[in-house]
């Protein structure tokens, strides 16, 4: 483990379980200072336990992304705590598992968008100043969704796809001001609760039914290694595993040969019973 974090302040929504719980571990042994957010309070606590027995120093802060004021006291509290702020993490998400056709609540799109893309503005917005005295970063756990469609997913990759255009010009307004901003786009990934809270066509939870994944899906252990180097080298793009890169540079010369791979992969989850093509 490299000092590339040490002692740096780091904020991570969505750290009660899945891949935000892990970061927080992660980071926690790379000797980062966290303030940790999320809804589930006896989860979040256990955690920010976790944490706290690898030597850092946690905040658990109980809040819900979608709420713009959770957003201002999650910021409040990583700076009464660490002095600062020198790293952002958007990590909340909620997915969907429905063919748009056979949606019966059209709520659960703006409850989508709330959540992914809505919520990180609301946190990024309230931290960007402290970012900016720190040349800290701004982290958007994404998907490759934000840059790919996938059936059955239509609100789901309509907000993975504002959250990219936002930080994409966010990056933009922010380069003479030192604050860096990287999107991960993730693959399927293991170990996370997304694909059973995923949103059926009526609104309610998809369930235990789609947790199982294929050979192609990405340990957190793997997602977390990549996102921590990541940030260390400030970069602007990481796509995870790599090799998605290519699908991403056919869609662009040939959409229909890549729309064909994506519906092939869609199948196959199918056939075992699985969930989409998300983080």
């Amino acid at each position: 483990m490299t000092d590339d974090h040490r002692g740096r302040s780091v904020i991570i929504t969505g750290a009660s379980a899945g891949l935000g719980a892990a970061l927080a571990r992660a980071f926690a042994d790379a000797g980062a200072h966290l303030t940790l957010l999320a809804r589930r309070q006896d989860r979040l606590e256990q955690v920010a336990t976790d944490c706290r027995a690898r030597g850092s120093e946690v905040v658990a802060v109980i809040g819900d992304v979608t709420h713009i004021d959770d957003g201002q006291r999650l910021t409040a509290a990583a700076v009464a705590a660490h002095g600062g702020i020198d790293c952002l993490i958007a990590n909340a998400g909620l997915s969907m598992w429905a063919p748009f056709e056979q949606v019966t609540d059209l709520t659960l799109f703006r409850r989508l968008m709330e959540v992914n893309y809505l919520g990180a503005v609301h946190c990024v917005h309230p931290a960007l100043p402290h970012l900016q005295e720190r040349h800290g970063q701004f982290v958007a756990i994404s998907s490759i969704q934000g840059r790919l469609a996938v059936p059955n997913h239509t609100g789901y990759v309509a907000a993975k796809h504002a959250l990219q255009g936002f930080c994409n010009t966010l990056r933009l307004e922010q380069a003479d001001r030192g604050v860096g901003v990287l999107t991960v786009l993730l693959h399927w990934l293991r170990g996370t609760e997304l694909r059973s809270h995923a949103f059926a066509a009526d609104g309610t939870p998809v369930g235990d039914g789609r947790r199982a994944h294929t050979g192609e899906s990405v340990s957190l252990e793997q997602a977390c290694a990549a996102i921590l180097g990541g940030v260390a080298r400030r970069e602007r793009e990481l796509v995870i595993p790599w090799k998605l890169k290519a699908l991403m540079t056919l869609q662009g010369l040939h959409p229909a040969s890549a729309e064909a791979i994506v519906q092939r992969a869609v199948r196959k989850q199918d056939t075992h019973s699985t969930g989409s093509v998300d983080a």
